[in-house]
């Protein structure tokens, strides 16, 4: 096998796995395409070991999430991006050890957070629950 031999191989692999909509091992799933172990969820694509999220891409070992992308280990997420091992965001990128924080971007380790700015528990709710009914988020 040649240079030429093994990229055109490859394009042909990328390509077919593109195309594919199975999903393997998955439980429960409705609407789902290309996920991998995941149990309960709906309209999801390329998703791995998710637990009842809805709508989510290319998210992993993520539960009870609704459309969010590429996060990994999540709970409880709604519109996010890129968020690693945190819980009740919404709107939020790229955040990491994160909970309850809102439209934040590129926190670590942060609790009670908009817009990257820090909030008293009660304070939070109360703006958390005006901004979800503003801005339509369920």
């Amino acid at each position: 096998m040649d240079r030429a031999q093994f990229e055109a191989q490859w394009k042909q692999l990328v390509g077919d796995a593109a195309r594919a909509t199975a999903n393997t091992g998955c439980v429960g799933c409705e609407r789902c395409e290309r996920c991998t172990d995941c149990t309960f969820c709906e309209e999801c694509k390329g998703t791995a070991r998710s637990h009842y999220c809805t709508s989510c891409e290319s998210c992993t070992d993520c539960s009870h999430c609704a459309r969010c992308t590429a996060c990994l280990a999540c709970q409880q997420c709604i519109e996010c991006e890129r968020c690693v091992g945190s819980a009740y965001l919404v709107k939020s990128v790229g955040c990491s050890g994160c909970t309850y924080c809102f439209g934040c971007v590129g926190l670590s380790k942060k609790d009670f957070h908009i817009l990257n700015e820090p909030y008293d528990r009660q304070t939070y709710f109360a703006l958390v629950a005006k901004l979800t009914r503003e801005l339509r988020i369920a």
